[in-house]
Order: C-alpha cells, then sequence, then structure tokens
C-alpha cells in the first residue's frame, strides 16, 4: 500500500478536510503491513474504496423560529460502510458541523462498529444548528424539518441514526415522532429512543460505562488496579455522567468535570449527590460549570483552562474531537499519568497520540474505549426487532461482554512485548473485519 500516495490523492479531493484526514492517516499508517499481507486487498482496491463514504446526502433544513422568523441550516447524512450491517452512527447538531467532521466520525464508526461484533455499518450526521438558547418549541420544530428532509434514505435495515452531541432524548423523541408520522411504521429506525416508545435501559449512561470497563480491562492487562486512582474527566454530559458513576462504582475517584467555560478540580472527588447537580446543570441550559465550585466548597474553578494540568492517574477525554493536543499531553506524562482513553471521539490530537505512544503511557482510541454507546444502541436495534426490552442487568451484562471482546482484539492485533498498542490494534482487528466483507461481496 502506498500510504502517502493515497493521502496525497485525497487531500488533493477533499482540500481542508483536516479531521477527515487525521482520521484516515492515523488508520492507514496502523494497518499497512497486514494490508500487505494481502495481495487481495490491493487487487480489490479495498482502500480507495474504503476511505471514500458511499454517499453524502446533503440538504437545506428551513425553519420558524418563535417569532416568525425564518432560518435555514445545512443537513448532512454521511452513508460511509454497509459492509458488514445497515449504516449506524449519530446525528450532531453543533454549530461547527461541517462535512470534514462528519467524514472523520463516519469513518471512524465504520471501524468502532466493526470492533462491537455486532452487524452494523458505520455512518454519521447532523446539522450546523445550535440547541443552545433555543426554546423547546423551536427545537421541536428544528427536528421535524430536519427528519422530513432525511426521513426516506433511513430505515431498520437501511440507516439507523442516533444522537450525539446537541441530539439527546428530547430531540431524538422529536425526530422519531416525525419519522413515525411520514414513514407511517413504528420500527427500531432510530436509537437512544425513551424508555416508554421502545429505548433500551442504560443507554445514556452506556458510552461512559463501556469506557470504564474497557480501561478497567486495560489497567488489569499491565498489572495495575483502578481502585483508588485518581481520574481527569472532560465534559460534564451523559457521557462525563456515565462515566463517572462507573469510575466510583469500580473504586477510582474523579476530580475534575469541565465545559467551555473552565473547569473545576475537586480533590474530595465527584460523586453522588455531586454527579446529581451536574446533571441538573446541564439540563438547566447553562452549559458551564463555575456554579459547580460555589455550590461546594471543597472545589476550585480554574476559567479558560482544561483539566489535563492537574496530577492524576488517568485522564479520559469525554467532550470532543481534539480537545487534548501536545502541550497537555507533555503535562500529563510529566505528572506520571498511567492511563489516558479516549471516551469522546478522536478526543487527542495526532500530536498527543504519538508522544503517549512513544514514552509507553497506555492510550486507547475512541474508535474501542467509546464504543458502548453504539454497543448499547445495537442492542436497542435487536430488542425492539425482537419487540422485547431486556433488564437494566441483562443490557449491562451484555454492553460489558462485548467491551471485554473489544478490548481482547485489541491486545491480540496490538501486542509489542509487554506494552499495547490500541490504536493499532484497534484499527487492525476493525479494519480486516470489514475488508474482508467487502471481498467477499465483490466489487459494489
Amino acid at each position: 500500500m502506498k500510504t502517502e500516495l493515497i493521502l496525497a490523492s485525497l487531500e488533493a479531493k477533499h482540500p481542508g478536510e483536516k479531521e477527515y484526514m487525521q482520521a484516515v492517516r492515523e488508520v492507514l499508517l496502523s494497518i499497512e503491513e497486514v494490508y500487505n499481507e494481502h495481495p487481495e486487498f490491493e487487487k480489490a482496491k479495498i482502500i480507495e474504496r474504503l476511505v471514500e463514504p458511499d454517499r453524502i446526502i446533503t440538504f437545506r433544513v428551513p425553519w420558524v423560529d418563535d417569532r416568525g422568523e425564518v432560518h435555514v441550516n445545512l443537513g448532512y447524512r454521511v452513508q460511509f460502510n454497509n459492509a458488514i450491517g445497515p449504516y449506524k452512527g449519530g446525528l450532531r447538531f453543533h454549530a461547527s458541523v461541517n462535512q470534514s467532521i462528519l467524514k472523520f466520525l463516519g469513518f471512524e464508526q465504520v471501524f468502532k462498529n466493526a470492533l462491537t461484533t455486532l452487524p452494523m455499518g458505520g455512518g454519521k450526521g447532523g446539522s450546523d444548528f445550535s440547541i443552545r438558547g433555543r426554546s423547546d418549541a423551536e427545537i421541536m420544530r428544528f427536528c421535524q424539518a430536519f427528519m422530513t428532509e432525511l426521513w426516506h434514505n433511513i430505515g431498520p435495515d437501511t440507516d439507523v441514526p442516533a444522537g450525539d452531541i446537541g441530539v439527546g432524548g428530547r430531540e431524538i423523541g422529536y425526530l422519531y415522532g416525525m419519522y413515525k408520522k411520514l414513514a407511517r411504521e413504528n420500527t427500531g429506525t432510530i436509537t437512544g429512543k425513551g424508555l416508554e416508545h421502545g429505548g433500551s435501559i442504560l443507554r445514556p449512561e452506556a458510552t461512559g460505562f463501556g469506557g470504564l470497563y474497557f480501561v478497567h480491562q486495560m489497567l488489569n492487562e499491565h498489572g495495575i488496579n483502578i481502585k483508588d486512582k485518581t481520574i481527569a474527566l472532560s465534559g460534564f454530559g451523559n457521557v462525563a455522567w456515565g462515566a463517572a458513576i462507573k469510575a466510583a462504582e469500580l473504586g477510582a475517584k474523579v476530580v475534575t468535570i469541565s465545559g467551555p467555560d473552565g473547569y473545576v478540580y475537586d480533590p474530595e472527588g465527584i460523586s453522588g449527590d455531586k454527579i446529581s447537580y451536574m446533571l441538573e446543570l446541564r439540563a438547566s441550559g447553562e452549559d458551564i460549570v463555575a456554579p459547580y465550585a460555589n455550590e461546594f466548597g471543597c472545589a476550585t474553578f480554574f476559567p479558560d483552562k482544561r483539566p489535563w494540568e492537574q496530577k492524576v492517574d488517568i485522564a479520559l477525554p469525554c467532550a470532543t474531537q481534539n480537545e487534548l493536543n501536545e502541550s497537555d499531553a507533555k503535562i500529563l506524562i510529566e505528572n506520571g499519568t498511567k492511563c489516558v482513553a479516549e471516551i469522546s471521539n478522536m478526543g487527542c490530537t495526532a500530536e498527543a497520540v504519538d508522544l503517549f505512544i512513544h514514552n509507553k503511557v497506555l492510550f486507547a482510541p475512541g474508535k474501542a474505549v467509546n464504543a458502548g454507546g453504539v454497543a448499547t444502541s445495537g442492542l436497542e436495534m435487536t430488542q425492539n426487532a425482537m419487540h422485547i426490552s431486556w433488564t437494566p442487568d441483562e443490557v449491562d451484562r451484555k454492553l460489558r461482554r462485548i467491551m471485554n471482546d473489544i478490548h481482547r482484539q485489541c491486545v491480540d492485533h496490538g501486542r509489542e512485548g509487554d506494552y499495547v498498542n490500541y490504536v493499532k490494534g484497534a484499527n487492525i482487528a476493525g479494519f480486516m473485519k470489514v475488508a474482508k466483507a467487502m471481498i467477499a461481496q465483490g466489487i459494489v
């Protein structure tokens, strides 16, 4: 495989799509050796086909605010690859959404979904619409307008969207309600639904829970006990909430949360009522964490800073892409951080990842660590198809098994002496499954 030539060709075709190029580069560099061991992959041009999405659906979304003013946003659905199942991936509503970000997320989703062992392909979608400052009625009208354009491109065996940043239970409800009205069917076409209308127990917590199950396995693999370890989390939404709850259950202590305004350091640990307050703060619509420090006197607020400057044993990015950079990585390494795992998608810059691996810090990528969310969405699809609902214990048991299986795949493909290169392991394991499926199905 001529990696640099492929990357150069992609850059020429898609100039300025830095997030997408970053994701592709990481995967290609990891799989180059194993790819070259399979001449059938080269003959079928697997890489050239895999790095381009099957299709990108782009549409305008006109909607009317509470004052009667008309707004027009852009909507997207990137259907990246369905070699092993229907397209599966979230919808993101955020002002930063563009084609590059959605292509990177869709590309990552292909491998993440393959790692879960569930029959799901990869996709992503969303809009540059921001829910911040919008009323419930405005959000409902936007979601209905968005689904009016999207609905005929999705379905339970075609493409199954879910939530992501800016798309929680409320938005999923509005989206599914409109889909159901237009399609005149009640199926598992969207996941992340409320329990009252087909949702799965534990779905809101699943990404955070799964991330901690993976981290627990990482540490065990290297003879480290998670009990009493300190953890820095970024973000304070559902992902951080689930991670904080499960970390406390496993005996660790979460000492930071963060928002756009800065981060809070709580040396006594963030658990119990403090997590409940964090969720209330988020639900209030105020996208800030500063009030936490006023509510709990043991905590300190650091405005316009990131939590990675604190001395901790484990660092878990839980917010957005590239939120932990090279400078942050150097600080964590100097402070003796033992483990860094992305619970957000591509939470670390490429330079930060290289530093962690070079310094033998245990590091795992989002496509493995945060797969618990989409895995539980896959379980929701199964429950919808069977018209049943599993108990919390049943869902949690299945989630834990899936995360353990993902960890095992990463170790099997990423072992380098006493160190496990989880980036290499995750990329090879996911790639081999998708590539073999593509070979089996011919040139389509």
